[in-house]
């Protein structure tokens, strides 16, 4: 249970002292409160950016309220001193005047969004068993666990062991836990693993340090982090993580074994006054591990309230218009362990509120959760009230008395329509990640944000697609003919063969007919396999083509040059290319586009051509794809190990005793030695 906070009153900071319209009775507060604390509690990679983020909290003055569309997030706020705002939702925390107040709406005089509203998944299955049996067996249930005999996935029986880095990593049991141990000459770590991560590609593990460099107060052997170590469940192997920060080349890349340090901006926000307000002075892991920090946020599930405080960044999009949320209030009813209301809210100083939110950032779901994985009603929110009365039909909007807006919340529609479906999604797929050139994600998780990006978006639900209940698999389920059907629903002047040959410039039913091999092609890695992108686009798309980057023909057409790729897209569809990029981008014009991208400087077009390679077959393209695998990325190496395997039909690792995670140089005799046994 968390700590209350001290109540005493701390010297006012420069901030508060500086601050527009301050006074001698009662300082401005000038700094965006829940910015601050962020930044300075967290420095995470899912939401650093609050830290560079311009201040939006300010006074203003009650005014007319302002059409929704008028592109200013803040046009309506509330006169208030201290607010933060992040699409349609402002959290307030001083209290809104009463005028003010006068002229919203509460959302709902009841509540889905407060942890008393929740249920739990096991409340479900009386009435929605099927829906509840395909849940219970889906990844998302499973994406965090316990770690116990029933959710470890990982061999920790026959001596397991893993080299890496110069050292060696093995995985035990000791007196029925689960353990972590790596040893090298100038370094010994011990690791013992509390819950789990995944079920599907990898299973990563989550635990505390037991033995290592580090003193022994550190927070090495306190707080739970993601463990440097994960299983690939189809190699039946140990492996690195990956993602925990961008990947990087070798020389770059974060490594967790290595001497653990906070980032620099967890080092210089953790000081003076924020540190003294929270107790500590945060010298941990590296936050980026810090799971209740950094990871559980769409690993489990929270209140939805909880999570407007913990991550706000993804949930201003599920609110469908403009709203303020009364915080200090909330959390006074839901958090009286954290804050009983007793003091006044604008009494509180800067660092009272850091410390105060950074209890709900650190909160361990074990704890604080619904329940560990996603849950029901992660996605349904708080159903109590259903549950206990069956016509008592759960809202698909967040709804509570303290969540204020100028519409009335009887012209909201609060069902299954696509924006609702849609913004469910995007508490969790939402976010960004390294880009390709026409501004899609290179790799997957964000597929909301990438969908908001393409076209199509405003006509299709998620749910279209994916069921929200059963589980995708390992592989697509579905026919490209089951595929085709979803898009020509909405483009049925398509449906007719012959036009739609017209349209695709490819035989009815080939590959090259099929409406996704063009408009969401596979370049998205997904840690196993490279999965389509959800941003619906052109295959002439000019900033793919022209940067050299993977375009959907010659995905296809891997043996063809961009010249020939650009005389038909200039031919079927009058596309012209500016020349002086081409030239620049592609300098072997005459050569296959496919041997290009395997040598690209761009290591996601490396990335998504080793598996296209592997895909057709092009056994021609085997002495490029063999060179990746000494490439500087090791998710690279990884797509390109199992690429040659795929054409060889071996293992690698067991005919040549290669792993794509060895160090440079344990791995470059071997990738000679391959070359040459090969015949290349």
């Amino acid at each position: 249970m968390s700590k209350r906070i001290n109540r005493r009153r701390p010297k006012p900071s420069l901030a508060s002292q500086s601050g527009r319209g301050a006074s001698s009775a009662r300082p401005s507060h000038r700094k965006l409160w829940l910015a601050v604390c962020v930044a300075s509690l967290l420095s995470l990679p899912a939401i650093a950016w609050l830290a560079s983020q311009p201040s939006t909290g300010r006074r203003v003055r009650p005014s007319e309220p302002r059409a929704a569309s008028d592109g200013n997030p803040t046009a309506n706020a509330p006169r208030v001193s201290r607010y933060y705002t992040q699409d349609n939702l402002t959290m307030v925390w001083d209290t809104i005047p009463g005028d003010v107040k006068e002229s919203l709406h509460a959302s709902s005089t009841q509540s889905n969004i407060s942890p008393q509203d929740y249920a739990g998944s096991d409340a479900c299955v009386d009435c929605h068993q099927q829906n509840h049996a395909d849940w219970s067996v889906h990844p998302h249930r499973w994406m965090n666990a316990v770690a116990d005999e029933q959710t470890v996935l990982g061999d920790f029986d026959r001596g397991a062991e893993i080299s890496y880095l110069g050292g060696v990593a093995k995985f035990y049991r000791d007196q029925g836990k689960y353990k972590m141990r790596f040893d090298r000459h100038d370094l010994h770590r011990d690791y013992e693993i509390t819950q789990t991560i995944g079920s599907r590609f990898h299973q990563y593990y989550v635990g505390k340090g037991v033995e290592g460099p580090e003193p022994r107060e550190h927070n090495y052997y306190k707080v739970e982090f993601v463990l440097p170590f994960g299983y690939w469940l189809d190699r039946q192997a140990w492996v690195p993580i990956v993602h925990v920060h961008e990947e990087l080349a070798d020389n770059e890349r974060w490594e967790s074994v290595e001497e653990l340090k906070p980032s620099a901006s967890s080092r210089t926000s953790v000081s003076g006054e924020v540190g003294a307000a929270r107790g500590v002075i945060d010298e941990s892991v590296d936050i980026a591990l810090h799971y209740a920090r950094a990871c559980n946020y769409c690993h489990t599930s929270f209140p939805l309230a909880d999570m407007f405080v913990r991550f706000p960044k993804n949930l201003g999009n599920s609110i469908p218009v403009k709203s303020y949320f009364e915080l200090s209030d909330y959390v006074a009813q839901s958090h009286p362990q954290i804050w009983d209301g007793t003091q006044p809210p604008e009494q509180f100083a800067d660092a009272e509120i850091q410390a105060l939110t950074g209890e709900f950032i650190a909160f361990d779901a074990r704890d604080q959760a619904i329940s560990l994985g996603v849950g029901c009603e992660a996605c349904h929110l708080g159903c109590k009230a259903h549950a206990q009365n069956a016509t008592s039909h759960p809202a698909f909007i967040p709804q509570n008395p303290h969540l204020l807006s100028y519409t009335d919340p009887d012209a909201i529609d609060s069902g299954r329509t696509s924006e609702n479906v849609n913004a469910i999604c995007s508490r969790c797929h939402a976010g960004n990640r390294p880009r390709y050139a026409a501004g899609m994600a290179t790799w997957n998780s964000t597929e909301y944000t990438d969908a908001t990006r393409g076209s199509c978006y405003s006509e299709l639900r998620c749910t279209d697609c994916h069921s929200p209940h059963k589980a995708t698999g390992k592989k697509w389920p579905h026919s490209p003919q089951h595929d085709d059907d979803r898009c020509l629903r909405c483009h049925e002047s398509l449906r007719e063969p012959q036009r739609r040959q017209r349209h695709t410039h490819h035989p009815a039913g080939s590959t090259g007919d099929h409406c996704m091999n063009c408009h969401m092609p596979k370049i998205n890695e997904g840690m196993q396999d490279v999965v389509r992108t959800h941003a619906i686009f052109s295959p002439t798309n000019p900033a793919m083509i022209e940067a050299n980057q993977p375009n959907a023909c010659n995905l296809c057409h891997l043996d063809k040059p961009i010249d020939w790729t650009i005389s038909y897209l200039q031919s079927w569809y009058g596309r012209v290319y500016a020349q002086q990029m081409i030239m620049q981008n592609y300098p072997v014009r005459a050569q296959p586009v496919g041997l290009g991208w395997l040598k690209q400087n761009h290591a996601p077009t490396r990335l998504v051509t080793a598996q296209a390679v592997a895909d057709q077959q092009a056994t021609w393209a085997l002495p490029a794809l063999l060179q990746m695998l000494d490439d500087p990325y090791l998710l690279n190496r990884q797509f390109a190990q199992v690429s040659v395997e795929r054409l060889i039909g071996a293992q690698l690792d067991k005919r040549f005793g290669y792993w794509y995670y060895m160090t440079e140089q344990q791995r470059q005799p071997i990738v000679q030695s391959m070359q040459k046994t090969l015949g290349q």
